[in-house]
């Protein structure tokens, strides 16, 4: 342990959403002394606005080239940083890890790796609109704000879900959905979203919404479980009562919190190194 405390915040974003859903965590932790980066998967660099009028640019956008300019990004800092990713941001943070990457991640209400076979009818239903047509596998496909209610914002009102759905959200590639949430426990060999799950590396933290439609407790539990076999600090938190926008609905601040607590009280050379379980630990947290 060098005791040097990590000063870089790399924060992925999910589907459906772009950086901008970030807006809100950025000045918090610049404020707590952190330079924090929002890299874009590739082709997600334009506002919502022209995104929403040019769908094609990302509908073809793979995970493999997406990981590659994260991890890109990552090594062009001068230490190694906290990652905190939000839904596929959370598989991204995964994968971002097992490269050896990160001093230490969050996966926030994360989308399974490979090998996670969890999928609860809350879940099947928030994903339908992308899974009722296969053709959906070639294109970039949105929620209406009906189906983001459900889908992302099930704990608000009607009208305060119209208002993020208005300022955040984007369509996504119906491939991910189809290839990374459906069929890739099912097709012969590793697929992009395989990961080691017995490889040494940074600590990981999941957290999840006791709500969450899209991406239910019971799949981040999965997820963790799954690296009961790494030396590495896996854990497990989860929030009663919040919902997928987790990190923008209101009391996101706990959330927030959580994830840079835990982070600097284990990311590799923290002056409070935390001993190594063999197993998820495994917490709840009344809602924020």
């Amino acid at each position: 342990m060098t005791g040097t405390r990590p000063n870089h915040v790399v924060l992925i974003h999910g589907l459906w959403v772009t950086p901008r859903s970030w807006e809100n965590w950025v000045p918090y932790l610049e404020g707590k002394g952190f330079t924090v980066h929002t890299p874009a998967y590739p082709g997600f660099e334009i506002e919502v606005e022209a995104l929403r009028e040019d769908t094609d640019r990302i509908a073809s956008v793979t995970v493999r080239e997406t990981l590659a300019h994260l991890a890109g990004m990552i090594g062009t800092l001068d230490s190694p940083p906290i990652i905190v990713g939000h839904s596929f941001g959370g598989t991204l943070t995964q994968l971002l890890l097992a490269r050896g990457l990160g001093a230490a991640g969050v996966a926030i209400n994360s989308a399974p790796t490979e090998g996670v076979r969890v999928s609860p009818p809350a879940q099947a239903k928030a994903l339908f609109p992308v899974l009722k047509n296969p053709a959906n596998r070639r294109k970039a496909v949105g929620f209406t704000p009906e189906e983001f209610h459900n889908a992302f914002t099930n704990t608000l009102t009607a009208e305060e879900s119209k208002g993020i759905w208005d300022r955040y959200a984007i369509p996504a590639p119906g491939y991910w959905v189809w290839e990374y949430g459906i069929l890739a426990n099912f097709k012969p060999g590793h697929q992009d979203t395989w990961v080691d799950y017995s490889a040494d590396r940074a600590p990981l933290l999941f957290i999840a919404g006791g709500k969450d439609h899209t991406m239910p407790p019971a799949v981040n539990r999965s997820n963790a479980k799954h690296y009961k076999r790494s030396r590495a600090i896996t854990e497990y938190h989860e929030f009663e009562g919040r919902d997928h926008w987790t990190c923008g609905a209101p009391g996101w601040e706990a959330v927030a919190d959580r994830a840079l607590d835990w982070a600097l009280a284990h990311a590799t050379g923290s002056t409070r190194p935390a001993a190594t379980t063999a197993r998820p630990a495994i917490q709840r947290h009344g809602s924020a």
